[in-house]
């Protein structure tokens, strides 16, 4: 590796489920690999701990647009101080897995080297729930495992909300709800689980079937990039996987005054990394675990924003007392 090269480590999904075309860690690898940074990959059922030391089992990894996309070498055992840079990029769900994996990676010293997303913002910021953080940028929103007020706040609404379980990713779960729907009370029984599981309900935006669930790719609290996502004409949901349209999208004046009101509690927490889901100017999510997106604006856009993320991370990872891994 050039003198100037960091090592890097991946926690995420088997490699095998990495879809070349659409997976934003992948972009990262991409982009490691033309920088010729060391590149490690493990998931999060290898981390461990000896005594207070966070471990991994990891396997150094070449990536290129072919087929296969990545080659891994012999796997060895390493403390993580042994690296510059941790990408935690383990895709949902947030379970109880992840969650011990955030305290391992809490364990590492934030001086000697440096881990995207923070794992106090990773654990913190609950992809529905962190968004009430900023009452005047999202929609009327309620949290509830009552069916009844639940209802009741539809009907403040107007007769229809969106309803999604806490722990969704994807878009599974989420249900567009009308008060002349017979299956109303079915669906808010299934998703409140019988009034024992919180969901969010929020204001339906029709706007969503014209403009799209924007994604907004934000680095350090600044926008990077934007993408649209069309629901189809059978749906609601605008995510790609269940058939949503990606048009290209400019970023406004209201993602930069979103994103300037939200970069201060982001940076705090250690977010770095993040994707806001932006309907009609208001935020419906800030998806902190593995945001992705950044390929799609790539081609529509005619930009490099891995690139970015790659400088911010070596600038990062230049302030970092690495003299302190050795003890």
């Amino acid at each position: 590796m050039p003198a100037s090269a960091l090592r890097i480590l991946y926690v995420m999904d088997p490699l095998a489920r990495i879809l070349v075309d659409k997976d934003t860690t992948f972009a990262f690898m991409l982009e490691g690999e033309q920088r010729g940074h060391g590149q490690y990959h493990c998931g999060i059922e290898d981390l461990f701990a000896e005594q207070a030391r966070p471990v991994a089992r990891v396997r150094r990894m070449h990536a290129r647009r072919a087929d296969p996309p990545c080659t891994l070498h012999e796997e060895r055992t390493v403390p993580l101080v042994w690296f510059d840079v941790v990408f935690m990029r383990k895709d949902p769900p947030f379970d109880l897995a992840y969650y011990f994996a955030t305290q391992l990676l809490g364990l590492v010293d934030p001086r000697v080297t440096f881990v995207l997303n923070d794992p106090r913002g990773l654990r913190e910021a609950n992809e529905k729930l962190y968004a009430l953080r900023f009452p005047d940028l999202v929609p009327e929103s309620l949290v509830s495992a009552e069916p009844a007020r639940l209802k009741a706040f539809m009907e403040s609404l107007g007769g229809e909300m969106i309803v999604k379980p806490l722990d969704g990713y994807g878009g599974a779960g989420v249900f567009h709800l009308h008060r002349a729907d017979r299956n109303l009370n079915a669906i808010l029984e299934l998703s409140t689980r019988d009034a024992t599981r919180l969901v969010m309900a929020q204001r339906y935006l029709p706007v969503v079937r014209e403009q799209g669930d924007k994604r907004l790719i934000v680095l350090a609290g600044e926008p990077l990039g934007a993408v649209r996502r069309i629901p189809r004409e059978d749906e609601h949901r605008g995510n790609i996987h269940v058939g949503g349209r990606v048009e290209r999208a400019p970023v406004d004046a209201r993602d930069r005054e979103i994103c300037r009101r939200m970069a201060e509690r982001l940076n705090a927490d250690g977010l770095y990394f993040v994707g806001l889901d932006v309907i009609g100017g208001l935020v419906t999510e800030v998806n902190v675990t593995s945001p992705t997106g950044v390929q799609e604006i790539d081609r529509l856009d005619g930009v490099c924003l891995e690139a970015r993320v790659l400088d911010f991370v070596e600038a990062r990872a230049a302030t970092l007392d690495r003299r302190a891994a050795a003890h």
